[in-house]
């Protein structure tokens, strides 16, 4: 059973939290690493932290959310999450602007940096447990970046992806293209694919 003062410490900080907000509660350094040696707190990396017994939810995820609050799920990463291709990507593809600051994190990633013009394009979130939620890429703008970079990517992970995106009832193949003619070079390549698959 745990006790009051632990009961109010949960209430002011959260179900996930940093350093910088324990010391503000005033827990003191002692108390919250014997916290984590006891198992009740998760670090997850980079001074975040995470009450064990909260709901499950991916960590590599939260800390990702936590510390890169532009980081956006993209490429295989986000196919796997919409259901477009079956493979089960060995890290985490996440997307950054040009230019920003590359996070330093504990989760497996590969970090990719897009053109900041064309950045929030086709960017939705997704709450992960964490206290702001993660970006992702649509199904639609998730099949464009795979595409324009199947030199880097694979081929064989962009046709999979689009033939299952085109097999699904509602989709309109003029909706992918007027969003391609956003990227350089990517609506020249989906075109011939289309051409090819329909």
């Amino acid at each position: 059973m745990k006790s009051t003062a632990t009961t109010d410490l949960r209430a002011r900080l959260g179900d996930t939290f940093t350093y910088g907000e324990a010391k503000k509660a005033r827990l003191g350094d002692e108390r919250l690493y014997r916290l984590r040696d006891a198992g009740e707190i998760l670090s997850l990396g980079g001074g975040i932290y995470r009450w064990a017994d909260t709901a499950p939810a991916n960590t590599d995820l939260i800390e990702i959310a936590e510390r890169s609050p532009l980081a956006t799920l993209c490429l295989e990463t986000a196919l796997a999450h919409h259901g477009l291709i079956d493979a089960i990507p060995a890290a985490i593809d996440i997307a950054i602007p040009r230019g920003g600051t590359r996070p330093t994190l504990r989760a497996p990633c590969r970090i990719h940096q897009f053109a900041a013009r064309t950045f929030e394009l086709g960017r939705d979130t997704i709450d992960v447990g964490s206290r702001r939620p993660l970006g992702i890429y649509s199904p639609k703008r998730s099949l464009i970046d795979i595409i324009r970079l199947r030199h880097l990517e694979g081929s064989d992970i962009a046709w999979e992806a689009l033939r299952r995106w085109l097999r699904t009832p509602g989709r309109s193949p003029a909706e992918l293209i007027a969003l391609a003619e956003q990227f350089p070079r990517a609506e020249t390549a989906l075109r011939r694919a289309l051409e090819v698959m329909l």
